[in-house]
């Protein structure tokens, strides 16, 4: 699935999420045992393969739609889901496109949406589903207890993977003061990383599939994620040899599988870290700085990246005087004040988390 038809699929299930008017109505005929055919979209398109039924353009309601879905027509909506357009009207799309499915109903749904580009809508009376069709995929709409139920232990999975991000986050920082970063550090806390992205985004799509009904679980969700993404953002901007960049690491582990994705060596050569094979995980690195100082409160970022880009890496920052600091362009007395009061409470903090 490429990243449009993603997007178009979730601004599709955004419209016929829980609480909305058009899920109403989609409840409401599969409680009345009725089957539908629901188009959302109208054009010249659509149009042409419309045969008999009524022109409407009313605003869709809850109660219009499974009325107007009692007779054996197909129904128009607009593609905002806000007014109806036609009623009762046979579809007759060119017969010629493949489709998989085997049923009358659904199969007219598949051809109609590849035919215009429109989302379909088709609810079985038989087995009382509703698939949805868009961009050539078929989506079969789920009662919410069962989405819920995919999200809660999504939600189990992320928090255990958040809590062990933090530990391993914790431990980068002491090797980073010490001076002891190895390629494989850096590589276990991106492939963390890249976990809890994973999981976070799946977790996006339920919230969307499930509308009001998941507000307390968005809620839940951003707090176990917050802040995470830009962590990535300094770690990659710490490692990166000068010839790679964020948008090319992010393109090359989009690709790799989830087995893949357990093998450290593989995050190293996406990161262009560990030789040629990324099998030297071993290798000694020093981080540039940006990262650790990001942890320093009420320090601006812009301040950070000054300073890290001036010293080049993070030892030459934590031996450098107040005064050394203060000569950054941009960096005064008080923001070198707190640069350096910042660095020297991560220190000792590393040190107790180590020895006590």
């Amino acid at each position: 699935m490429t990243n449009a038809h993603a997007r178009s699929l979730r601004d599709t299930l955004a419209l016929i999420a829980p609480g909305t008017v058009l899920r109403d109505g989609l409840e409401r005929i599969l409680r009345g045992r009725t089957g539908a055919i629901i188009v959302l979209g109208f054009d010249e398109t659509v149009e042409a393969i419309s045969s008999g039924g009524f022109t409407l353009d009313v605003e869709l309601s809850a109660a219009r739609l499974r009325e107007l879905s009692k007779m054996d027509g197909a129904v128009v909506i607009d593609r905002d889901a806000n007014r109806i357009r036609l009623a009762n009207v046979q579809l007759m799309p060119n017969s010629s496109i493949e489709t998989s499915e085997a049923g009358m109903r659904h199969r007219t749904a598949e051809r109609v949406a590849r035919q215009t580009g429109y989302p379909v809508l088709s609810v079985s009376q038989s087995m009382q589903i509703i698939s949805l069709y868009v961009d050539g995929i078929r989506h079969v709409i789920e009662p919410s207890e069962a989405i819920l139920a995919r999200t809660n232990q999504a939600l189990a999975i992320l928090e255990r993977y958040t809590t062990r991000l933090a530990r391993t986050s914790s431990g980068l920082d002491t090797l980073e003061i010490e001076d002891m970063v190895t390629v494989r550090d850096v590589a276990t806390v991106l492939q963390l990383l890249e976990m809890v992205r994973r999981i976070a985004s799946d977790i996006d799509d339920y919230v969307i599939e499930l509308g009001t009904d998941g507000r307390l679980l968005a809620l839940q969700h951003e707090e176990l994620t917050r802040g995470l993404m830009a962590e990535r953002e300094f770690l990659l901007s710490d490692y990166l040899p000068a010839d790679l960049d964020t948008a090319t690491v992010d393109a090359r582990l989009k690709w790799v599988g989830a087995p893949a994705l357990l093998d450290l060596a593989m995050v190293a050569r996406s990161m262009g870290l560990g030789g040629p094979d990324g099998q030297d995980l071993d290798a000694s690195l020093s981080p540039r700085g940006l990262r650790l100082m990001s942890k320093i409160p009420r320090l601006p970022l812009v301040t950070a990246r000054e300073i890290a880009e001036h010293w080049g890496s993070l030892q030459g920052i934590l031996g450098a005087t107040v005064e050394e600091l203060q000569a950054v362009d941009g960096v005064g007395a008080r923001r070198a004040r707190t640069v350096r009061d910042g660095l020297s409470r991560l220190a000792e903090a590393s040190l107790i988390d180590r020895f006590g």
